[in-house]
């Protein structure tokens, strides 16, 4: 009898004890992230790239981390807009009292809102922006893309490396294209190749057939391309094409934003042996990306192939459930930005680890030729740089 009366006992104890349990977890209030990204203005659809990112994510871990409901409160950047995005920030922390802001396409928006998210103490997950030397005066931001030196660098090297012996560069006079430019050269030169010129092309720019003349005079086995994917890149192509710059034996290098995949078909025939590198490929054959880019077409709602913005959007939001998880539902800024330095994911690009010195991403990066399959063409990686760290670039 004692015996049953102290089992009796233990159960109405416990009970109880375990419907607090799953009351408080019930609870616990909604993690907010303040997304801040391009959703209108001119070029790609990349807002809708973004939401089904996190779609996509959501779908096959759930959008509830350690108790907490995760909800998304949306700001428009509109565009360049460094003044907006950091009253975007003000309003998102002061208001709406969001625990982290997360997006960020353009660099001048993410510099902007560094002072914000500093005094708040609210960490900042980037997806996209990628000029270097955001993140050194900005102790709550982490990057989960990539920097402009981090991907034309390794390509400079490479093509060195493979029997490129000079090149000439072509490039957007602003900051990004500078940054590219500076990296594919130094990296080019200190691997024996030889610059036999540069020239710096305005943003407005949509004729390139001055500077395809200027390429051709000077007799490169390469020209070095940074001209953007859509206002640069169409008009580029039809003047590298229209030139005969792949007659003369002047082969394309270029950074990844020239070939995304919605852009190849627009390209035609003259993308074919275009050499880029990546930080992220569609075509990489791995489980993670396979089962990636089926939850992005479903949450996209149409057959459209992620890209390295969409997979950095995923990734960031993957390290964000890892810091929840470690802290038990809490979201302390400090021991966030802790977890973050050193994190290691298995992401649909392969392998990926935040600088614990610097909290930029280290990562692959992919040298991929661009091929025709059947009546489409598609970027296919066949070397690999391993772990790259983004190169230090001087302001």
């Amino acid at each position: 009898m004692i015996l049953r009366s102290l089992r009796r006992l233990v159960v109405a104890l416990t009970v109880p004890a375990l419907v607090f349990a799953v009351a408080s977890a019930a609870d616990q209030p909604a993690l907010k992230i303040g997304i801040i990204f391009t959703f209108s203005g001119g070029g790609p659809p990349i807002g809708k790239a973004l939401d089904a990112a996190i779609g996509a994510y959501q779908a096959t871990h759930g959008d509830t981390v350690a108790g907490r409901k995760v909800v998304f409160v949306r700001r428009d950047d509109g565009g360049v807009a460094p003044e907006l995005a950091k009253r975007e920030a003000t309003e998102l922390i002061v208001n709406e009292k969001v625990d982290a802001l997360y997006g960020f396409m353009l660099s001048p928006n993410a510099i902007a809102v560094g002072s914000i998210s500093t005094e708040a103490k609210k960490p900042v997950f980037i997806t996209n922006a990628a000029t270097s030397g955001i993140l050194a005066p900005n102790p709550y931001m982490a990057r989960f893309s990539f920097t402009e030196a981090q991907v034309a660098a390794p390509l400079g090297q490479w093509a060195a490396k493979h029997d490129i012996k000079t090149a000439y560069g072509v490039f957007l006079d602003y900051g990004s294209g500078h940054e590219a430019m500076d990296a594919f050269a130094k990296a080019f030169t200190a691997n024996g190749g030889t610059m036999l010129g540069t020239v710096a092309v305005p943003m407005s720019n949509m004729n390139y057939a001055a500077y395809i003349q200027r390429v051709k005079d000077a007799h490169p086995n390469a020209v070095f391309a940074f001209v953007g994917p859509q206002a640069g890149g169409e008009p580029f192509m039809k003047s590298y094409e229209d030139g005969g710059c792949a007659a003369a034996g002047i082969k394309l290098l270029a950074t990844n934003d020239l070939v995304l995949d919605e852009n190849l078909p627009v390209f035609g025939d003259g993308i074919i042996g275009a050499i880029t590198s990546a930080n992220y490929s569609s075509s990489l054959d791995t489980p993670v990306n396979k089962a990636f880019i089926k939850a992005y077409e479903a949450a996209y709602g149409s057959p459209q192939l992620p890209d390295f913005s969409a997979v950095a959007a995923y990734d960031a939001l993957d390290a964000l459930y890892h810091a929840v998880q470690a802290q038990h539902g809490n979201f302390d800024p400090d021991k966030t930005m802790e977890l973050l330095k050193g994190m290691k994911i298995a992401s649909p690009r392969g392998p990926i680890m935040i600088d614990p010195q610097t909290r930029d991403i280290v990562q692959n990066i992919y040298i991929q030729r661009t091929e025709k399959r059947g009546n489409g063409y598609v970027n296919v990686p066949f070397d690999t740089i391993p772990m790259v760290k983004p190169p230090v670039v001087s302001q």
